[in-house]
């Protein structure tokens, strides 16, 4: 009984694993534009 509970534990996770590179991955374009936004801002406010 313990070792099914862990079972399922585990398959959720890969799940949520398997979710979270998907969005990453077609996110991807978008979070690169943010992170440049923000190294640009940084750059200008050093400068």
């Amino acid at each position: 009984m313990r070792g099914e509970g862990m079972l399922e534990y585990l398959l959720i996770l890969v799940l949520v694993a398997v979710v979270v590179v998907a969005l990453l991955t077609v996110l991807q374009p978008e979070i690169t534009q943010i992170i440049d936004n923000v190294q640009q801002g940084l750059q200008g406010a050093v400068n």
